[in-house]
């Protein structure tokens, strides 16, 4: 029995990582759909009460909030492959260690 087949996993898991950075970095492509609609209604709401000399605290905190939302979303896929991950290895090495246990040796 060789190494178990984790490649998937970890390109997912590189992926997640990848969005969770650009997250952090305020880029908009890693957001679903429902992310995206709360950022820009934010920000058109912030915009609007700027152009009306008002304050823009709620429109921030709306973004933020979406922004803060997304990444709990993303570690929370990473955490979720990560185990996945760990679930495969575990098994691989149960089967391993069942194989050589039946052994005439």
């Amino acid at each position: 029995m060789g190494k178990p087949d984790t490649r998937r996993m970890d390109r997912a898991i590189q992926q997640a990582n990848q969005k969770l950075q650009a997250v952090q970095n305020r880029e908009m492509w890693p957001l679903d759909g429902r992310e995206r609609r709360a950022v820009a209604a934010g920000i058109a709401g912030g915009s609007y009460r700027v152009v009306r000399h008002k304050s823009t605290d709620r429109a921030e905190r709306k973004v933020e909030t979406a922004w803060s939302a997304a990444e709990t979303r993303l570690i929370a896929e990473i955490a979720a492959l990560t185990t996945e991950r760990q679930r495969i290895v575990n098994e691989s090495a149960k089967a391993k260690a069942a194989k050589k246990s039946s052994g005439w040796w």
